[in-house]
């Protein structure tokens, strides 16, 4: 980047910004990635006052009441009610953080209007997820889209960050059942495709860090971030877990060339969607297939593949900041350090 271009980033991130602490609301702030970017978060309060936006629904929530414990401001929303509320709410707030459920990418409509009415210095939706291009290859992708859309619609200043997928959901079990502790589904032994595609992965711990770093960088506004730890196929994250293990996993080996029945799966779910809408079962059954097909056929989530759709690449960004490897990540999980993810509901 040339010298005057980046004095006239840093002077537009001055203007609407500022030179001191950023305050920061954050939507979603007791679940799985909303948890982590909190903690990063409150490890900085030379750099961020940080409080929480509540649904209703989630306002009896013993996590919930644990962040007024721990002294975090927190404000209930409800963000598809009236907008007046909301700017109410948002009023002076630098950063406002979206760390929405999957199931509710389209509530953030009316909190994207409301931002823009208060005057937030800047949106991050509530991307946090592969690499992948908009347009009929991933339904979650297209609906995170939709919202993206409506950010630059009413030219309220964002920044998407992407974080491939995570460590704690990319690790095989092993035969003697020794990091089953860890894991969402049992037994899982797939290999995709061959295994052979790379794809980036993070531990869900460092995606915290890299927000952090990323909401304090003028660089970052109104531009795709991708942010990862490792660049790994399913058989280099098998290879790594049956070394530092000494246990041989038996593999599972699935066919995604086309047609094929994971896609056939994925369009049978899509045809019950569009019938009701409301069906959750078939919408995480279409989003699990569109993240194999994506990740595993077409080779989306890459550094390579972000790069030519025009993402800043956090780890060029910023060298000084090491995430974990998932070699580093597997060592913890043998030794029973990592938590299972989501681990209050029960998945079969």
């Amino acid at each position: 980047m040339d010298s005057r271009r980046h004095r006239e980033i840093i002077s537009y991130f001055h203007d609407t910004i500022g030179d001191g602490k950023q305050r920061v609301l954050l939507l979603g702030a007791t679940g799985e990635t909303g948890g982590s970017i909190l903690r990063a978060l409150l490890e900085d309060p030379d750099s961020f006052d940080v409080e929480a936006l509540v649904r209703p629904a989630s306002k009896d929530k013993p996590q919930v009441k644990a962040l007024a414990d721990r002294g975090i401001k927190t404000h209930l929303a409800d963000i598809e009610g009236p907008i007046d509320g909301l700017v109410d709410i948002l009023a002076g707030v630098d950063v406002l953080i979206s760390a929405i459920d999957a199931m509710s990418q389209l509530a953030q409509i009316k909190l994207v209007t409301a931002a823009k009415e208060a005057g937030v210095k800047r949106f991050v939706p509530c991307a946090f997820t592969t690499v992948a291009p908009a347009g009929g290859v991933m339904m979650l992708r297209d609906t995170k889209e939709e919202v993206y859309q409506h950010i630059r619609k009413l030219y309220l200043p964002y920044t998407v960050i992407d974080v491939g997928y995570w460590y704690q959901l990319s690790f095989p079990t092993l035969p003697s059942g020794r990091v089953d502790y860890a894991c969402m589904l049992k037994p899982k032994v797939e290999i995709h495709n061959g295994g052979s595609m790379p794809n980036i992965v993070t531990d869900e711990r460092d995606i915290g860090s890299f927000v952090a770093l990323i909401i304090k960088d003028p660089r970052t506004l109104n531009k795709y971030v991708v942010a990862y730890g490792d660049v790994l196929s399913e058989n280099e994250i098998f290879e790594i877990m049956e070394e530092l293990s000494g246990e041989k996993i038996e593999r599972k080996f699935v066919s995604l060339s086309l047609p094929t029945r994971s896609r056939l799966h994925a369009q049978k779910n899509a045809a019950v969607l569009k019938a009701d809408p409301n069906n959750r079962l078939a919408r995480i059954g279409v989003f699990r297939e569109d993240y194999h097909y994506s990740k595993y056929v077409r080779g989306d989530n890459t550094p390579k593949y972000a790069t030519y759709l025009g993402y800043f690449d956090a780890r060029a960004l910023y060298p000084d900041f090491k995430p974990k490897e998932f070699r580093a990540f597997a060592r913890e999980l043998l030794d029973g350090k990592i938590e299972q993810p989501y681990k209050d509901r029960v998945f079969a």
